[in-house]
């Protein structure tokens, strides 16, 4: 079975064929870095690097590139710079580089190249240029916009009527503007304001504009995937799109994939409604491996329901995998079980291969001696693919502790209890262990001595 993936594009799953499999290209839009990423925006960053996982399974790791960028000039991070006093370029870095330290705790892959908009000023005028002179854009008061109704597809990916998208999307009603849906490709820039020189005056490009630009330095005119999440169909990606294929004449991409909403309750999370969880907050309280299987519990396509309960749920899982593989702790195999792969290939189908994992699990249990062993390795090798499974069982047990005591205090109660045990004061040994079990701490007691756990 091929690798299949649905095509938000064509609206069916499609096998994927790359057009040229020594070079799979993939983008995925990234952070704006004005201010903390929420976990609903690291649906996109854990999918997508879960679909980069899979490529460099299929293609090999050196044949995959994967371009995530950086949105490091935008209307909310000047805002920022102006609230807080900070450079721009220091809130940019600083944010960025959050970001990546979040994303790496999550088990995520760096993405192959990581392009910032700032670095490609010169491309977004140059593209832009090419669509006034074609007559899909024009100049007006400093700005230069799209014309939309100039290109006849525009809406395709959305599958909406421009009328309804126009509706539901916040435009700026503009006199400048022929039309209400045309969207900003470059913008004026005031005296205080960050800005780049350009045939239209001084001023900063549009959003939309920053992908199309950066997709084509890195990639050229076409690329294999273009990802993001649903959100960014209209009308980031619509955008995209647009000026993209008005500027050369083919298609930005070959694939489109979108991810669903992570939602609280009823609504979706976002920063509009304040309804938002942070993974620094997370990060606190769960291994980033937890909140990983988390975000990979439901298939990628459909919104997923964002509890504690999820997240406890997923730690137990991670438990009993991590209990057998201290089975074996230094097993592993290069290669996944075809049942993972084969549910994988399958538009990403993460609940079929958790569910695989369990039954390689139970298959492991059964075993004994050296078979047992390489039923591990199996199991290992599975969650690789997965970013899954790859931690020190030992240190698994024992992170954490924010809300508990410290491992340090935890060893030295251990220490209290040995010696306790030595004098045979029994009562003290046992209220040793007990106050640790009220806390969250388990003491297994072994040949080797006493080892510990948090439950």
């Amino acid at each position: 079975m091929a690798l299949a993936l649905y095509d938000t594009m064509r609206r069916e799953k499609r096998d994927f064929v790359p057009a040229d499999p020594k070079r799979v290209t993939m983008y995925v839009c990234g952070p704006t870095v004005y201010n903390h990423a929420h976990i609903g925006n690291f649906r996109a960053a854990i999918v997508f690097d879960l679909l980069f996982r899979v490529l460099r399974h299929h293609y090999g790791a050196e044949h995959v590139v994967y371009a995530r960028n950086v949105t490091d000039i935008d209307d909310k991070i000047i805002k920022a710079s102006a609230e807080t006093g900070a450079p721009i370029g220091e809130i940019t870095a600083k944010y960025a580089k959050i970001y990546r330290e979040e994303t790496q705790a999550f088990g995520n892959l760096a993405p192959t190249l990581e392009p910032a908009a700032t670095g490609h000023i010169g491309e977004m005028t140059a593209l832009i240029e090419k669509l006034v002179e074609g007559g899909f854009a024009y100049a007006a008061e400093g700005h230069v916009l799209f014309a939309v109704a100039r290109y006849a597809e525009y809406g395709r990916l959305s599958n909406v009527d421009r009328d309804e998208m126009l509706a539901g999307a916040r435009v700026e009603v503009a006199p400048y503007k022929e039309n209400p849906a045309d969207f900003v490709l470059w913008k004026p820039s005031k005296d205080d304001e960050p800005g780049w020189d350009s045939p239209w005056g001084r001023g900063r490009p549009g959003w939309h504009v920053e992908c199309s630009a950066m997709i084509e330095k890195a990639f050229g005119p076409t690329i294999d995937i273009h990802g993001g999440g649903q959100d960014l169909r209209f009308p980031h990606h619509e955008n995209e799109i647009a000026q993209s294929v008005c500027a050369h004449g083919a298609p930005l991409a070959r694939y489109w994939l979108h991810n669903g909403f992570l939602r609280m309750g009823a609504d979706k999370m976002s920063k509009s409604l304040g309804n938002v969880v942070l993974p620094r907050d997370l990060l606190k309280k769960w291994p980033g491996e937890a909140l990983r299987f988390a975000l990979l519990s439901a298939h990628y396509r459909q919104p997923l329901e964002w509890t504690e309960d999820l997240i406890e749920q997923s730690k137990r899982q991670l438990d009993r995998f991590y209990r057998l593989l201290a089975e074996a702790p230094g097993s592993g195999s290069d290669k996944p079980p075809q049942s993972i792969v084969l549910a994988l290939d399958d538009d990403l189908n993460t609940p079929e291969a958790i569910a695989g994992l369990h039954e390689l699990r139970d298959i492991a249990v059964q075993m004994e001696g050296p078979a047992k062993a390489r039923a591990i390795a199996n199991l290992k090798a599975a969650g690789a693919l997965m970013g899954l499974l790859q931690g020190d069982p030992a240190s698994w047990f024992t992170q954490g502790g924010e809300d508990g005591p410290s491992a340090e205090e935890i060893e030295a109660l251990i220490a209290e209890r040995a010696a306790a045990r030595k004098a045979k004061d029994f009562a003290t040994s046992d209220r040793i262990r007990d106050d640790l079990a009220a806390k969250g701490v388990i003491i297994e007691d072994g040949s080797q001595g006493a080892t510990w756990r948090r439950e």
